[in-house]
């Protein structure tokens, strides 16, 4: 086989993938991408005020962590267990749609998203604790912390998207959120700092997907010329 036919054949074989990964790429935002990726911290919010309010007076928001009421002492604990299996299911849908986003982050969603449905499936007892519920809780948060840095990656279209200035920010400020919970394990304020925590890293995926979606970089008329 001449040089000529080598090369040629050598394209044929590298064609299809070249082709896959611009469509996926170039694969706009649709808008249930926007509405999973928003329902994430509406149903992180929503189950623990609801079920917090269901909880008795000896429950302390400040001190006491969300898994409380999730595990076998909670009282409805049903409310916040659905809440994070219908989180999972957000995660996973928008990891599929964020195609933008770059591979590194999209896995980090799954993987925050497995790691919610762990945390319902293995709750707390009601006396001691549960060491599956405890890894997965731990994955979930050291993802979901280290998420906005997956994102800011060189080769990921959501970089150009928000702006290299607005994804450093968001990764020192989730970092040092998940610091100050990790600090509060030991401390008097645990359940405060989870909440916190976790309400503001849980708004980063649908800020993305926001900015990926009203991002100019891939024009409708590029698309149409090829």
């Amino acid at each position: 086989m001449t040089t000529a036919a080598h090369r040629s054949f050598a394209g044929l074989l590298a064609r299809p993938a070249a082709l896959s990964r611009t469509f996926a790429a170039d694969r706009p935002i649709q808008r249930w991408v926007l509405a999973c990726s928003a329902l994430l911290p509406v149903l992180l919010t929503a189950g623990w005020v609801v079920a917090g309010a269901r909880q008795p007076a000896t429950y302390s928001p400040v001190r006491q962590t969300v898994s409380v009421m999730s595990g076998h002492a909670g009282t409805d604990r049903w409310i916040v267990t659905g809440a994070l299996y219908l989180i999972g299911l957000c995660y996973f849908a928008t990891a599929y749609g964020l195609t933008r986003a770059g591979v590194q982050a999209r896995v980090g969603l799954v993987v925050a998203g497995a790691a919610a449905f762990g945390v319902a499936s293995f709750p707390v007892p009601a006396q001691g604790t549960s060491k599956p519920h405890v890894v997965c809780t731990s994955i979930g948060a050291i993802t979901i912390a280290i998420w906005p840095a997956l994102v800011a990656r060189r080769d990921s279209l959501a970089l150009g998207a928000v702006g290299m200035r607005a994804s450093i920010v968001a990764s020192a400020v989730s970092i040092a959120l998940f610091c100050w919970m990790a600090l509060e394990i030991r401390g008097t304020a645990l359940g405060l700092a989870e909440r916190v925590t976790s309400s503001i890293q849980i708004c980063w995926p649908f800020v993305i997907a926001l900015a990926l979606r009203r991002s100019t970089r891939l024009p409708a008329r590029d698309s149409a010329m090829q």
